[in-house]
């Protein structure tokens, strides 16, 4: 038995787990709310642009690269598809493939900068998250868009159902999104040779280079992913939200790169899972929700998400540390 959980205690994700659990179990017994049904539905439906932008950085983190401009090329892609919309109708596939191909551009611009330039990619994307959003700004002179068109306020709602506690639930659009999301991500990372690829490449990338690895296009591949997974976040959430404001996703990088690395991804690429990523999202909204549900001031969650992360770093810091001093015996 104790042969079988070794492995387990190697992995990051196994302590996340556990963290998570005993979280679940504390917030289960302090608030009567957490475990139903419709809270649950609720933090799962606010956790999920969180989520789509967590894969994107999954990727681009990955590949040994940072993008903190992503809220800025989210605002942009939302508020262009948005204006398209009430400009001219449309649906959903048209509203996405807008917002994404947007994301995909700006995307390319951070890559091409990063690559050429030879900057380290978080100085550059600070730079494009000041630069993208200044010109949004600018253009758009900071105006709300709203009064979309039913279709896109009533959203895509499948198995509709009415629960014991007489509300309405169903599989709706951020919850679908995020899962296809998910799934088109670990397909990427797991089952292509294009993932081997950013594996490598973020673990040493002049090994990558000498065994034939085109750099350049990985790094393409890899913020155009990321912008594109903004755009349809970004799309996800105006339609939560029912209107579109240009600052309405600014400071947002912090969190995603908090979900990220609190799910074991290395800040120096080459190492990391999906798994751990979707196990940092849910964390963090476990936390938020449950501090919310306690009624504890908002001030404070910050500071207790910050100490959790510490704490989960440390902990990976302290495992790899162990593993690599038993390596040496």
């Amino acid at each position: 038995m104790l042969n079988r959980l070794r492995p387990l205690l190697k992995q990051h994700e196994f302590y996340l787990a556990v963290l998570i659990s005993l979280l679940v179990i504390i917030l289960s017994v302090m608030s009567e709310d957490f475990m139903t049904l419709g809270n649950i539905f609720d933090m799962t439906v606010s956790s999920a642009i969180l989520g789509i932008m967590a894969c994107g950085l999954f990727v681009v983190l990955i590949a040994g690269g940072i993008d903190i401009s992503f809220p800025a090329t989210a605002a942009i892609a939302q508020y262009i598809s948005a204006s398209f919309i009430l400009s001219s109708g449309g649906n959903f596939a048209t509203a996405f493939a807008i917002a994404a191909a947007v994301g995909i551009i700006l995307g390319l611009i951070n890559a091409v900068l990063v690559y050429q330039l030879k900057v380290p990619s978080i100085i550059i994307t600070i730079a494009m998250l000041n630069v993208y959003f200044g010109l949004l700004i600018y253009f758009s002179d900071g105006a709300w868009l709203y009064g979309f068109p039913d279709w896109f306020m009533d959203g895509i709602n499948l198995f509709n159902f009415t629960a014991s506690d007489g509300y309405d639930y169903s599989l709706n659009l951020p919850i679908i999104t995020l899962l296809v999301v998910i799934a088109l991500t670990s397909l990427l990372m797991n089952k292509t040779r294009l993932g081997r690829q950013i594996y490598a490449m973020g673990g040493n990338s002049d090994a990558a280079s000498r065994i034939g690895i085109n750099l350049f296009g990985v790094t393409l591949f890899v913020y155009a992913y990321m912008g594109a997974l903004a755009g349809i976040a970004a799309m996800v959430q105006a339609q939560i939200t029912q209107s579109v404001a240009p600052n309405s996703l600014m400071g947002f990088e912090l969190t995603v790169l908090a979900a990220v690395v609190l799910g074991g991804t290395s800040m120096g690429g080459g190492k990391g899972t999906l798994f751990g990523v979707i196990l940092g999202v849910a964390l963090l909204a476990i936390i938020k929700n449950g501090l919310t549900l306690l009624g504890v001031p908002a001030y404070w969650h910050t500071l207790i998400t910050g100490l959790i992360i510490i704490l989960s770093i440390s902990m990976t810091a302290w495992n790899n540390k162990k593993q690599t001093a038993m390596g040496a015996i």
